[in-house]
């Protein structure tokens, strides 16, 4: 099974990969609107599309994941 298949299983959905500064902005912007955030590294075989330019330095990128906050 796939780490992103076993986030699922845990109620993790998948949004977007990035780097910063726009990472942590997105971060936010998800708990500011209710939700919990959880970064994974970044794999490029797991990600669809053109991954070229984050294939050379993959270290920089992280993948958001939210959930619905359980209050």
């Amino acid at each position: 099974m796939t780490r992103e298949k076993e986030l699922a299983r845990e109620g993790w959905e998948k949004q977007t990969t990035f780097d910063e500064p726009r990472l942590s902005e997105l971060v936010e912007m998800y708990k500011e609107i209710g939700f919990e955030v959880h970064l994974e590294a970044f794999h490029s075989d797991e990600e669809p599309g053109c991954t070229e330019c984050m294939q050379a330095d993959p270290d920089r990128f992280k993948t958001i994941y939210t959930r619905k906050r359980e209050d």
